[in-house]
């Protein structure tokens, strides 16, 4: 789990938009603490302290202490809503960890020994497949990322869910298939799968494809300018 952080924050008085603009005037952020089978809190955060701590990278997968009114609340951030236009955090919604319980978690992955890997040192490339794992884990035992080990892969080889060893507490949310994590390709073949791609944004098109109608229109356009050029 990444370090754990702390917030203090204030009881929000009034809800609705302009009660929120008017905190944020002030250099503060609404925000909501809800689930636990508690009522929700409305509270409200400062904005520069909050902005630090979402500069550490790792907010979204931390353990957050509120200190409300004397109490600490221990969360989870669930969601961080930003300004269209300047990314500033306008609204924070914190999960309440329950004592026990546990929730569901997005886990980034890291790859470690890519020297031990021969795939590796012969060129060969690592093709990333999913970077984090949608993973069940214990509310006091959030992993900050799960390591995988490619000693000994070679060219060719796949790594699945099955093959990882999970720390204590964390199991995978996906249950119904052996899915791939990465894949170690070699060079050529990366090269040859992008070279089949279109360019992004465009499609083939088949001329068989274009309706009777704009091929007439086309046809017409084309014997048209003909006839002027021969004037």
């Amino acid at each position: 789990m990444s370090d754990a952080l702390t917030l203090p924050a204030e009881t929000r008085e009034r809800a609705g938009k302009g009660a929120s603009r008017a905190l944020r005037r002030e250099g503060r952020v609404p925000a909501v603490i809800y689930g636990g089978k508690e009522e929700p809190i409305t509270i409200h955060v400062e904005a520069k302290e909050l902005v630090r701590q979402l500069g550490t990278g790792h907010f979204m997968n931390s353990i957050v202490t509120i200190e409300l009114g004397g109490k600490k609340i221990k969360t989870l951030p669930k969601d961080v809503s930003l300004h269209p236009v300047s990314d500033r955090p306008e609204h924070v919604d914190f999960f309440r960890l329950a004592k026990g319980g546990k929730i569901e978690v997005h886990v980034p992955v890291v790859f470690i020994n890519e020297e031990a890997s021969p795939g590796l040192k012969k060129g060969g490339v690592l093709n990333v497949v999913r970077h984090e794992l949608d993973l069940i884990c214990e509310n006091d035992k959030i992993p900050g990322e799960i390591e995988i080990d490619v000693t000994g892969k070679e060219v060719g080889d796949s790594i699945h869910i099955s093959e990882l060893t999970l720390p204590e507490g964390a199991e995978s949310a996906i249950t119904d298939r052996d899915f791939t994590i990465a894949t170690l390709v070699a060079p050529s073949a990366l090269k040859k799968s992008e070279g089949d791609t279109t360019a992004e944004g465009e499609e083939e098109v088949d001329a068989d494809a274009v309706p009777a109608t704009e091929q007439g229109e086309d046809a017409d356009a084309a014997e048209e300018q003909e006839e002027k050029s021969e004037d």
